[in-house]
C-alpha cells in the first residue's frame, strides 16, 4: 500500500528477479490488438490500461503468463469464477523457523493457461497472486483481451505485501448457510479481498467472518492462512457456519478432506495429507524454500498445474509449472 508511488511506477513494485526459464529473459511483451471483451472490474484511466496490457508476457509453455496491474480495480464486482468440483490441492505452511516461515501449495486442475498478477491498488495492499485465466473466459492466446482487466478478481493464491498468504482447495462437504446483512461474495474472490485488506491471520479471518460466500458458482472450498508472523489457521464451512482452526506445532496442512473438529490420525488416512503432515513432523516444521519445494513434488498429482512457495518474512516466491521447464522467481518488496 505504497501511497506515496505515482501510479506510473506499479510496474516496478514487484520485480522480477533473475530466472532461467527459456526465453524469459528480456520477453518481448505480449502484442495488443483489437480488444477483445468489456472489463467489469476496471476502474483505470486510459493510459494504466494500455500499461497493463502492454506489460503481458509469455513466460512458460503451461502456457504461464505475467502482467502487472497498473492502477485501481473495484473488487466487489464483476466476475465470479463458475467451476465444476472438484479441484485438487495439497498446501501446507512450514513456521518452525520463525525467520523463515513458507507458505507452500500445488494447484491440481484441468490444462488451462495461468497468470502471474502483481497488484497494487490504491486503497488495499500490493500482492503477487496466480490466476487461472480460463475463468474470466481468456483462452490461451490472450493477446488484447481486455477481460484480463478482470485478473484481480480470481485470485487462487497469493501473497501480500505485508507477507500474508492464502490458498484454497476443495472440501466437497462445506456448505455455507448466509448470515443477514453481511455481503456475498464468490468463493475465489474472497482471497483477493483478504489479499487487499489484511495483513494478518486475524484481519484476515475478519475478512471471511464480515462476508457470506457463494458456492453456487462452483466448487465448496476451505482455505489456509498464514502471515510473516508464522501463525496459521484453516477456515472451513461445516454445517452452514464459518469454522476456524488455528496451526499448533509450527506447522498446519490442508488437501481436500475436512480438517475442523476431525482427529488428525483420520486427517492422515489422506494419502497427500498424511504424506505432507510426517514430513513436517519430521522436520520439526522447519522447511527451506528447497525442501518445501521437494514436499510439494511428492505429492504432485498428475493434473498439477503449478507448485508455488511463498517467503512469508523474505518475500521471496517461487513457482514451478507442469512444463518442469525451470522454476521461475519474483521478489514482492515487503512493507
Amino acid at each position: 500500500m505504497r501511497r506515496t508511488l505515482p501510479a506510473v511506477s506499479t510496474a516496478l513494485l514487484l520485480a522480477l528477479t533473475s530466472c532461467t526459464t527459456p526465453g524469459s529473459a528480456g520477453a518481448p511483451p505480449i502484442a495488443s490488438p483489437v480488444p477483445a471483451a468489456t472489463p467489469t472490474a476496471s476502474r483505470q484511466d486510459a493510459t494504466q490500461v494500455e500499461q497493463t496490457m502492454a506489460s503481458l508476457r509469455r513466460v512458460d509453455d503451461l502456457p504461464l503468463y505475467e502482467m502487472t496491474y497498473v492502477g485501481a480495480y473495484d473488487p466487489t464486482v464483476g466476475t465470479d469464477a463458475a467451476a465444476p468440483s472438484p479441484f485438487g490441492c495439497s498446501l501446507f505452511v512450514a513456521a518452525g523457523d520463525p525467520e523463515r516461515p513458507v507458505f507452500a501449495r500445488n494447484f491440481d486442475w484441468d490444462a488451462n493457461p495461468a497468470l502471474v498478477l502483481r497488484t497494487d491498488p490504491p486503497d488495499g495492499y500490493a500482492s503477487l497472486s496466480l490466476v487461472d485465466i480460463s475463468y474470466l473466459g481468456v483462452g490461451a492466446d490472450p493477446a488484447g483481451d481486455r477481460r484480463l482487466l478482470n485478473a484481480p478478481l480470481l485470485p487462487f493464491d497469493g501473497m501480500n505485501e505485508r507477507g500474508l498468504a492464502v490458498g484454497l482447495a476443495a472440501d466437497d462437504a462445506a456448505t455455507a448457510r448466509p448470515v443477514p446483512g453481511r455481503p456475498t461474495v464468490g468463493s475465489v474472490r474472497i482471497l483477493r479481498l483478504v489479499l487487499d485488506r489484511a495483513a494478518t491471520v486475524d484481519e484476515a479471518i475478519a475478512v471471511f467472518s464480515g462476508h457470506n460466500l457463494d458456492f453456487d458458482g462452483g466448487p465448496p472450498l476451505h482455505y489456509l492462512l498464514a502471515d510473516a508472523t508464522g501463525a496459521s489457521a484453516v477456515i472451513e464451512f461445516v454445517d452452514g457456519e464459518l469454522r476456524v482452526e488455528r496451526g499448533t506445532g509450527g506447522w498446519q496442512a490442508l488437501t481436500n478432506v475436512p480438517v475442523v473438529g476431525v482427529p488428525e490420525q483420520r486427517r492422515r488416512t489422506d494419502r497427500r495429507y498424511g504424506q505432507i503432515a510426517a514430513a513436517l513432523t519430521d522436520a520439526d516444521a522447519v522447511l527451506d524454500v528447497a525442501a518445501a519445494h521437494r514436499l510439494l513434488a511428492a505429492v504432485r498429482q498428475g493434473h498439477t498445474r503449478w507448485s508455488v512457495t511463498y517467503g512469508l518474512r523474505s518475500g521471496e516466491v517461487r513457482l514451478v509449472t507442469a512444463t518442469g521447464a525451470g522454476e521461475r522467481r519474483y521478489h514482492l518488496p515487503m512493507s
